[in-house]
């Protein structure tokens, strides 16, 4: 059996690679899909903590994660693809310059 650190090293690493990701890159399809692998490691360390204390708690938030994910997914990429419709770019830094 896998120790429960090993899953919590795995979503450390990748909490930690999506949140470099969002706050290094300015493409913001690129930000929205940091955020998801943000999300997914808080879901693997969901999933060990509740494996491991042998409760089903975790697994019920897991569920919610899951839907405000695709909220996200969903809200963020119509909001990306009317940005580009409008301003011609997906770069955060150039749509300060269109503020107001």
């Amino acid at each position: 059996m896998i120790p429960i650190e090993y899953y919590l090293i795995l979503a450390g690493i990748l909490f930690l690679v999506g949140l470099f990701g969002f706050v290094f890159r300015r493409n913001l399809i690129v930000m929205l899909i940091s955020i998801e692998v943000m999300l997914n490691g808080i879901m693997i360390m969901f999933a060990a903590i509740s494996h491991y204390v042998k409760d089903i708690t975790g697994y019920v938030i897991i569920f919610f994660v899951i839907a405000t994910a695709a909220a996200e997914a969903a809200v963020g990429l119509t909001l990306v693809v009317l940005i580009y419709k409008k301003l011609k770019t997906v770069y955060s830094t150039e749509l300060n310059n269109y503020r107001g």
